[in-house]
C-alpha cells in the first residue's frame, strides 16, 4: 500500500501506533512497531491476519506464550561487534536471554500438535540456538563469566584469591606490629587494586613503605607497607592476566554469535512480530477491537467504528465505500465531525491493511486497497508562497497522478478556497474523474451542487454528519443516504447575530436553495429517526437471540447434568452389590462343614436378588447411554471408520467396519464384536494405536505382564483382553497371565475361545497352584 510520510502524519498514524506500544511487554513490540508497514499484496494481508488469529488461538488453548520480563534487542551488538572484536559480558548476556526466548517458544510451539501453519511458519525462523546457549552459559546473571568459563581462568583467580590472602594476613600483622602507633586507623584498605592503609600525616616521611595518594580530607594519606608490595605487585599482575584471559574468552564467544549473526537477526524479527501479536490481543480482548475480514472487491465497511485517539467516549459510526457506491459525499455544518469521520475511515483501512485489529464492530470488512492519498486540512507553506487553494490543488494533483482504481482518496472540504461556484464546479469535475478511474473517494463540502451532485449520480452517495436541531449542537453520527445543511444561519443567531441581519440574509437566499436547505432538513430529521429505530429493533433482535442461546444451554446442560448424575448413581450402586456378593462369598467360605449346605442355599437366593439388581440397573444404565448417544447421533451420525468405545465409561476403543440400522461391526484389536448402535459412543483414536486386522509389528512401551478383567461385563472385558494379547505378543512375552476371576465361568470362557481362535497363542491354561488356580487363565506364544 502506498501512503506517503506527510499523508502519515496528516492521518495521525503514528499517535495511533503509539497506542499499540503502550501495551508492548518489551522493547522489541516498539521496533515491530518502528518499522511497521501496510502489507503489500493481498495474500501478505491474509498471512499477517492469519498469523494474529492463530496466536490468539494458540493463547487460548495453550496459555500465554513463554516470555522473559528483561528480554531486550540484541542484534544490533553484533553490528557493532564487527568493528570493536568482541563483546562484554552484559551484552553477552542481553544475547543469551534473546535466544533462551527464542528457543523456550520454538519449543512450545514443536510440542503442540493443533495446525497453525502461518504462526508455526513465524516462528519456524527461528533456529537451534542450543549451543550457543551453553556456551553462553558460562556467564552468571549480572554478566559476569564464571570461574569455570576456562581452566585459565579458574586457576588465575585461584591464585588471585590466594594473594589477597596472604596480603590480608601480612596487613593485619602490621596493623597490630610496633608501627601502629602512625596509622589514622587500623583498617586495611583496597584502594585500585592494592591493599594500603591509612597514615597520620605527621608520620608519612617516616612510614616503611609506599605512599598512594592522598585522602579526601587531605588530612592523612594511604600508604602500602613494604612488607604487602610484593603481595600487590602480584595481586596486579594476575588481575592483568584475568582480564587477558576474559577478553580472549569474550572475542571467542563474541566469534560464536557473529557466525549465527543471521540466525540470531530472524530469531529476533520473530519475537518483535510475536510481541506485536501480544500488543494487537491486548486491544482485541481489552477494548473488544476487531480484524476486518478480508474480501473482494476493493471496499471497505466499517460498523461501530470509533477513532481510536478520541477513546472509548467517541461517538461510533458505520462507514462504507466500494460495495454499492465507490464515492461518498459527507456533508454538514463546521465542527460537526466531517473531517474526524474520514480520518476515522482512513485510520481503520491503514490498520486492516497491517494486519491489526481496528476500534470496529464484527462484520467488519476490507478489500484490496493499493494506496490512500488525502488532501485534509489547510497546510499552507509560507516558503513556497501558497495559498489555501494552492496548497489543496498540490495535494489532488499528486492524487490524480498516482490515484488507481484500488486506490482509497480522501478530499477533506471539497471546493473550497475559491469563489463557491468555480470551486464547485471543480469539486463535481475531480468527482468525476475519480469516478472513471473507480477509486475510491471520501469527500467532504458544504456546496450545494455538490451536494446535489451526489444525491443524484449513480455511483456516489450522500452523507452528512447529524445535527441536533433543537440544540443546535451536533451529535458526530454519521447518517448515510440523506445530504445535510449547512445550518450557518441557524448556529450565526445561536451565538448572538442580530435577527435583522439573518433575516436579511434568509431574503437573499434563492427561494430554490432555500427549500432545498429546507428539504434536506426534512430527510436528514428522518434518516435520523429511522436509524434510531433501526438500532433499537438490532440491539432487542440482539438480547433475544442471546437469551434464547443461553435457555437452550442452559436446557442441555440440566438434561446433561440429570443423566450424569443418574449414571453415577447406578454406577455406584451396581459397585455396592459388588462389595455385597464379595462379601457373600467371603462369608460362604468361612462357614463350617456342617453348615455348607445351607451356606450355598444363602448364597444362590443372594446371587439371585443381586441377578436381578444387576438387571434393573443395566437397563437403566442403558436407557441413560442411549439418550447421551441420541444426543450426539443427532450432531452427527457414527459411520464406517469412526473411533468408539463400548457405553459411556467403556474403556476399550475399537473402529467401525461395518454398520446396519441397528448394529455395527466393531474391529478391537484381533476380534470383531457386534455391538448395538446405541450402546457406542463416538471418541477419538488413540494416536499409538491403530485398529487394522494385521499384524503389529511396532513394540509398544509399558505393556504389563498381565491384565486384570475380573468384574468386567463381558462387552468390557474381550475387547480389552484381544488388544492386550495382541500388544503382549509384539512386546515379546513368552507368556502372560489373565487375571478373570472365578465366578460362573462366563469370562474364562470367553478368554479360552479366544485364545483358541488366535494364530499366534501357542497353547493356554488355567493357573496351578500359587499361580491363582481357576481364577486365572496362562497364555503362552509361539
Amino acid at each position: 500500500m502506498n501512503l506517503s510520510a506527510q499523508t502519515a502524519q496528516t492521518l495521525e498514524l503514528p499517535d495511533v501506533l503509539a497506542l499499540f506500544g503502550r501495551k508492548a511487554r518489551s522493547e522489541l513490540a516498539l521496533k515491530a512497531l518502528a518499522h511497521l508497514s501496510p502489507a503489500s499484496t493481498v495474500e501478505e494481508l491474509r498471512t499477517r491476519q492469519n498469523t494474529l488469529k492463530s496466536y490468539a488461538d494458540c493463547q487460548a488453548k495453550r496459555g500465554e506464550f513463554p516470555w522473559l520480563s528483561d528480554v531486550k534487542l540484541a542484534a544490533y551488538l553484533l553490528d557493532e561487534a564487527k568493528e570493536t572484536g568482541w563483546i562484554d559480558g552484559p551484552q553477552l548476556l542481553t544475547i543469551r536471554r534473546l535466544l533462551e526466548l527464542s528457543q523456550k517458544i520454538k519449543e512450545f510451539l514443536d510440542s503442540t500438535k493443533e495446525d497453525w501453519p502461518e504462526l508455526k511458519a513465524l516462528c519456524g525462523r527461528i533456529r537451534d540456538f542450543t549451543e550457543e546457549i551453553r556456551r553462553l552459559a558460562v556467564l552468571d546473571d549480572s554478566g559476569e563469566l564464571l570461574d569455570g568459563a576456562s581452566p585459565r581462568l579458574r586457576d588465575l583467580r585461584t591464585k588471585l584469591e590466594n594473594a589477597k590472602g596472604q596480603a590480608r594476613a601480612r596487613g593485619n600483622r602490621f596493623l597490630n606490629g610496633p608501627q601502629s602507633h602512625m596509622l589514622q586507623e587500623k583498617i586495611l584498605t583496597l584502594r585500585n587494586g592494592r591493599f594500603s592503609v591509612l597514615v597520620k600525616p605527621g608520620s608519612v616521611p617516616s612510614f616503611p613503605g609506599i605512599f598512594t595518594e592522598r585522602s579526601l580530607s587531605g588530612n592523612s594519606a594511604y600508604m602500602e607497607p613494604q612488607s604487602i608490595v610484593p603481595l600487590n605487585n602480584q595481586i596486579a599482575d594476575l588481575n592483568q592476566q584475568i582480564k587477558e584471559e576474559e577478553r580472549t574468552i569474550f572475542r571467542e564467544l563474541t566469534g560464536l554469535l557473529l557466525a549465527r549473526q543471521g540466525a540470531i537477526r530472524a530469531a529476533e524479527d520473530v519475537l518483535c512480530q510475536l510481541d506485536l501479536c501480544h500488543c494487537a490481543l491486548e486491544w482485541m480482548s481489552g477494548a473488544k477491537w476487531r480484524l476486518a475480514e478480508l474480501q473482494a472487491p476493493c471496499h471497505f465497511r466499517f460498523y461501530q467504528l470509533r477513532h481510536p485517539l478520541l477513546g472509548s467516549g467517541a461517538v461510533p459510526i458505520d462507514v462504507a465505500c466500494g460495495l454499492k457506491y465507490r464515492q461518498l459525499v459527507v456533508t454538514g455544518p463546521n465542527t460537526g465531525g466531517k473531517t474526524v469521520a474520514l480520518k476515522t475511515a482512513a485510520v481503520a483501512v491503514y490498520l486492516s491493511w497491517c494486519g491489526l485489529p481496528a476500534p470496529c464492530g464484527d462484520g467488519s470488512t476490507i478489500g484490496p486497497i493499493d494506496g490512500i492519498y488525502a488532501d485534509i486540512g489547510d497546510e499552507q507553506s509560507i516558503e513556497q508562497n501558497l495559498s489555501t487553494f494552492s496548497s489543496h490543488l498540490t495535494r489532488i494533483v499528486q492524487a490524480l497522478e498516482k490515484a488507481t482504481k484500488n486506490s482509497l482518496v480522501l478530499l477533506d472540504e471539497l471546493g473550497a478556497g475559491t469563489d463557491p461556484q468555480e470551486g464547485s464546479a471543480l469539486g463535481i469535475a475531480l468527482l468525476e474523474e475519480f469516478g472513471k478511474r473507480g477509486s475510491l473517494v471520501l469527500a467532504t463540502t458544504h456546496h450545494n451542487p455538490i451536494k446535489h451532485y451526489a444525491t443524484v449520480t449513480a455511483g456516489v452517495e450522500a452523507a452528512c454528519v447529524d445535527f441536533d436541531q433543537k440544540s443546535l449542537k451536533p451529535t458526530y453520527r454519521l447518517l448515510t443516504g440523506v445530504p445535510g445543511q449547512s445550518n450557518a444561519l441557524a448556529i450565526a443567531g445561536r451565538y448572538g447575530m442580530p435577527q435583522n441581519i439573518l433575516s436579511r440574509a434568509r431574503r437573499l437566499l434563492n427561494e430554490r436553495e432555500v427549500d432545498a436547505e429546507r428539504l434536506m432538513g426534512e430527510l436528514q430529521t428522518k434518516k435520523s429517526q429511522l436509524d434510531r429505530i433501526e438500532r433499537e429493533v438490532i440491539q432487542r433482535q440482539t438480547e433475544l437471540q442471546t437469551a434464547q442461546t443461553q435457555i437452550e444451554a442452559r436446557r442441555k446442560a440440566l438434561f446433561s447434568q440429570k443423566d450424569d448424575v443418574l449414571l453415577k448413581a447406578q454406577q455406584q450402586a451396581r459397585q455396592v452389590l459388588d462389595e455385597a456378593e464379595q462379601q457373600a462369598r467371603d462369608l460362604l467360605r468361612n462357614l463350617q462343614d456342617a453348615a455348607e449346605s445351607a451356606g450355598h442355599k444363602v448364597m444362590e437366593d443372594h446371587k439371585k436378588q443381586t441377578k436381578a439388581a444387576r438387571l434393573r440397573g443395566a437397563v437403566r444404565e442403558a436407557s441413560i447411554e442411549a439418550r447421551k448417544n441420541a444426543a450426539l447421533s443427532q450432531e452427527k451420525p457414527l459411520a464406517v471408520g469412526d473411533s468408539v468405545r463400548i457405553g459411556a465409561d467403556g474403556k476399550a476403543i475399537g473402529e467401525i467396519v461395518a454398520l446396519s440400522e441397528n448394529n455395527a461391526e466393531v474391529q478391537m484389536g484381533m476380534m470383531k464384536v457386534s455391538v448395538p448402535v446405541r450402546r457406542l459412543v463416538r471418541t477419538k483414536r488413540p494416536k499409538e494405536e491403530s485398529f487394522a486386522s494385521g499384524p503389529k509389528f511396532t513394540k509398544p512401551e509399558g505393556v504389563a505382564g498381565s491384565l486384570m478383567v475380573r468384574g468386567l461385563s463381558l462387552d468390557e472385558a474381550m475387547p480389552l483382553v484381544s488388544q492386550y494379547l495382541d500388544r503382549a505378543m509384539r512386546a515379546g512375552y513368552g507368556e502372560v497371565t489373565i487375571i478373570h476371576g472365578r465366578g460362573e465361568g462366563i469370562l474364562r470362557r470367553a478368554v479360552h475361545e479366544l485364545c483358541a481362535s488366535l494364530n499366534y497363542v501357542s497353547e493356554y491354561r488355567l493357573g496351578g497352584p500359587g499361580e491363582g488356580g481357576y481364577g486365572v487363565t496362562i497364555v503362552r506364544f509361539k
